[in-house]
């Protein structure tokens, strides 16, 4: 879908943009700022057309869901379709191209994801694939999706992919304390949080979300490196409903390999050629196997 049937079919007359550009830093949807003639900010997703995991169809029509449910500084939805999504533009800047980590800024964060997961639904798993009773269930079934993925696509794992899955069941009853479905953003790296004058600004990018265990938010959310207090203070006097013991930082451990393998295989189908970004994910992916082995 080109730019102009997407207005199109949003309402807006295409001759009514004035300026556009393309966004760069995502790595799935093609995203354009557009600046209309009445002084309106947009910004239009278009999905691409070539095939990714298996899980990522119909990824704009999860991330409308999520900015119509979900309650924080996000964007409001202009118009969606099959293949695009127009919403309108935050203020501010990616954290990510911000040096200072601002700790302020971090307490505040932590209040608006409390606020984010007050949104609640009656299923388990992702938005557009079928729904799940519990999230045991769901949690079985995105995983061996993510490890057919691998192996369709011939990815190398650390680990044979039967070996990572028999490793993951073991830890179901954790999984079966997770009794209320939280819609889940699953993508707040720093580059989809947005700053403005040292405030949160905005959280942007939801494609990814499900319906599930909170916890499994504060993967993207401390990618990489352990939580930090300021974040947690935050999320705990705004009323987050994790209960931070060893449960759930058992649960973290799984849903760390989640993302791993979601990192590492995707970068087949999206066609990264990047040697070094691979290993360092398989060594990542190990680490967090062997840890998540250590906590059974």
């Amino acid at each position: 879908m080109g730019t102009e049937e997407a207005l199109a079919a949003a309402g807006i007359d295409p001759a009514s943009v004035v300026a556009s550009e393309v966004i760069g830093g995502g790595t799935y949807n093609t995203a354009i700022r557009l600046r209309l003639a009445d002084g309106r900010r947009l910004v239009l997703k278009i999905a691409p057309v070539a095939a990714g995991l298996s899980h990522e169809h119909d990824l704009l029509a999860t991330e409308a869901e999520y900015y119509r449910l979900a309650s924080g500084p996000l964007p409001s939805v202009v118009g969606a379709g099959p293949g695009f999504l127009l919403m309108t533009e935050l203020p501010g800047v990616p954290w990510s191209q911000v040096p200072d980590t601002r700790p302020r800024a971090r307490a505040e964060l932590g209040g608006i994801v409390a606020g984010l997961h007050k949104t609640t639904g009656d299923r388990y798993g992702y938005p557009q694939e079928p729904p799940h009773p519990t999230w045991p269930a769901a949690f079985t079934a995105m995983m061996d999706a993510v490890l057919a993925d691998a192996v369709r696509y011939g990815v190398p794992l650390p680990r044979p992919a039967a070996e990572i899955a028999h490793l993951t069941r073991r830890h179901e009853p954790l999984l079966e304390l997770v009794t209320t479905p939280v819609l889940v953003h699953f993508d707040l790296w720093d580059g989809n949080i947005l700053l403005d004058g040292g405030r949160v600004s905005g959280i942007i990018d939801a494609e990814r979300a499900f319906w599930g265990d909170p916890v499994a938010e504060f993967v993207s959310l401390t990618l990489f490196r352990e939580p930090d207090r300021e974040l947690l203070d935050g999320y705990r006097a705004a009323g987050g409903p994790v209960e931070f013991g060893m449960p759930a930082w058992a649960r973290l451990g799984l849903y760390r390999v989640y993302l791993d393998l979601i990192m590492l295989v995707e970068m087949v189908p999206r066609h990264y050629d990047d040697a070094d970004r691979a290993r360092f994910l398989r060594a990542r992916l190990s680490d967090d196997l062997d840890a998540l082995r250590r906590a059974v």
